[in-house]
């Protein structure tokens, strides 16, 4: 039996970190959520009205002897911008932030080594403003939003957004992907 490892990741749209990182080879499942906000349960409405200091998230199950955590960070970091605050293209507020919700000091320690490295070698243009954070709850997302992508590609926002991540994702990293047609989990 595969050891698992849980990340929790904030990328802007959980649509699009979901969409990428369930095609993995490792990952498991993904479910899209909200972290980093006051406790309790929380909704897609209250999220989007700026006020519970949720961010989107992409919560991801994943075999690290497959997919080490520090490559699906390379991942998360390659097909989202982290060095704009608190938006993602047009999508603007804090819960369209970049953040890593560690649910260990290995993590933890991981992530700002990672950071460090991207910083230290210029990989962006600007600075990264990822939040590196500790886990304190998720919550899931309403169930419409699970696997939103896979289930409407043609909506608009998914055509014009996700599918170009998508595309991009087969192009660069095609060699890391789950065969086609296997479930996403």
């Amino acid at each position: 039996m595969a050891r698992t490892e849980v990340a929790t990741l904030a990328g802007g749209c959980f649509w699009c970190i979901e969409a990428v990182l369930e095609r993995l080879r490792g990952v498991e499942s993904v479910v899209s959520g909200y972290s980093g906000g006051r406790e309790g349960a929380t909704s897609y409405e209250e999220v989007c009205s700026g006020t519970t200091g949720h961010a989107e998230v992409a919560q991801v199950t994943f075999d690290p002897d497959v997919l080490p955590y520090r490559d699906l960070l390379e991942v998360f970091f390659a097909f989202h911008d982290p060095t704009t605050l608190n938006r993602q293209g047009g999508d603007v507020g804090t819960q369209y932030r970049s953040a890593i919700f560690w649910h260990s000091l290995e993590q933890r320690d991981t992530a700002v080594a990672l950071v460090r490295e991207l910083t230290a070698e210029g990989v962006f243009p600007s600075p990264i403003v990822t939040e590196i954070a500790e886990l304190r709850g998720f919550v899931p997302a309403e169930t419409y939003h699970q696997g939103y992508f896979r289930r409407n590609p043609d909506q608009p926002y998914c055509a014009a957004v996700i599918a170009p991540k998508v595309g991009k994702l087969r192009q660069k990293l095609a060699g890391r992907l789950k065969p086609e047609g296997q479930p996403a989990g």
